[in-house]
């Protein structure tokens, strides 16, 4: 039994908890908005997260070991007052980036050795390495060091990769026990989740399941999926997967997803997504809603004087009309991709708090159901 999570109610297989960290309590199932270097792109500020009910930070710990540096965010006294931010922050370990770089790095037992996307210098990182960066930046929840194999990678690749990940998992579990016992750590209460790898290989990914789920960590991630699989073959592997970790410990799908997959892997039994959609997306002018996703650069909206959704309570919907904020990204205004990134962001953490009413009310696929249609149909 976690002395962290409390698990307060199930319908069927969602789950509907809370987290107690050092940083705050987190209501779960939640969205964990992307601040990959201490900021969300599109200029939100840590003041701005406030305002549109963020439960939790993710930061990237490559991104900021490579730029600026973790050792002068230490010094500075941890990424919670570098940027500002008092919640939740939760770095990821680096071990994305041996997949997303892998034409820059070079994988052995030890680590592995990149090649700055920056400027080409040399960069080893194993699991102690990773533990140091995430001890130095002060994070509430470190990831495990892994590596993530490409979806389709056949079982030649990802058996001994998710054997050496589960090795890699043992490391950082010592050595974040080494460094939340000094005198000089940002954060002695630094938890750590551990990641579940296989590819779509069912026995891989529930092997390593029961394995990791033996370490009594303060947490579990399921990564390696949205990397290049359908839909169908990642809700396959949360079905068969996910039964296999502990129920009584938070459960995150990383880097994960639409709306529509959010509302599915928390009928699968996830507490944590993240993705960088909801920003990235609003940048380039689209916005979400109950009815799916629009265009807002579309000439249909010049004259549109609604909020871009009817009922919502962002910054963007409480003041400004399609009209303004189509007039915005026409005239390549920054404040127009501003208020879509805001408006996004509530979106996405707002329908975790309609999830969590849901789950708690015992009908949350009935609720799932009606809403992947009304998103799927599209606007009126």
């Amino acid at each position: 039994m976690s002395k962290n999570y409390k698990l307060i109610t199930v319908d069927g297989r969602a789950k509907r908890g809370e987290l107690t960290t050092v940083h705050g309590t987190v209501q779960t199932p939640c969205f964990m908005n992307v601040a990959t270097v201490g900021a969300i792109k599109g200029a939100v500020s840590a003041d701005d997260l406030h305002g549109i009910d963020t439960q939790v930070v993710l930061s990237n710990t490559y991104h900021l070991h490579v730029r600026t540096g973790d050792e002068l965010i230490k010094k500075y006294g941890g990424l919670h007052k570098f940027m500002g931010w008092d919640g939740p922050i939760l770095t990821d370990s680096g071990g994305f980036q041996v997949f997303s770089l892998a034409k820059l790095r070079h994988i052995k037992e030890e680590g592995v050795t990149f090649r700055s996307h920056i400027d080409g210098h040399k960069i080893f990182m194993g699991p102690e390495e990773s533990m140091q960066i995430q001890s130095n930046l002060g994070s509430t929840i470190a990831m495990a060091f892994d590596e993530c194999p490409p979806a389709l990678a056949d079982r030649d690749y990802v058996e001994p990769s998710v054997a050496r990940t589960a090795r890699w998992l043992r490391r950082c579990k010592e050595k974040m026990a080494e460094l939340n016992s000094l005198p000089d750590t940002v954060n002695p209460h630094q938890m750590l989740f551990g990641i579940n790898q296989g590819g779509v290989i069912e026995d891989i990914r529930i092997a390593n399941a029961d394995e990791i789920s033996g370490l009594d960590l303060d947490g579990y991630a399921v990564g390696g999926l949205a990397v290049g699989e359908t839909h169908e073959q990642m809700y396959h592997i949360l079905d068969v997967t996910v039964p296999h970790l502990p129920q009584d410990k938070p459960t995150y799908l990383m880097g994960v997803g639409t709306p529509e997959n959010i509302l599915e892997g928390v009928r699968r039994g996830i507490d944590f997504f993240d993705c960088v959609y909801p920003s990235r997306n609003g940048r380039h002018g689209h916005a979400y809603t109950h009815h799916g996703k629009m265009n807002l650069a579309n000439a249909r909206f010049e004259l549109d004087h609604r909020p871009i959704e009817e009922g919502c309570n962002c910054p963007a919907c409480r003041s400004f009309s399609r009209a303004y904020i189509h007039h915005l990204l026409k005239a390549k205004e920054m404040l127009g991709m501003r208020l879509l990134v805001l408006h996004n962001l509530y979106f996405y953490n707002r329908l975790m708090t309609e999830i969590r009413g849901a789950i708690e009310e015992h009908r949350y696929d009935a609720f799932a159901d009606e809403l992947i249609a009304r998103m799927q149909a599209g606007e009126e």
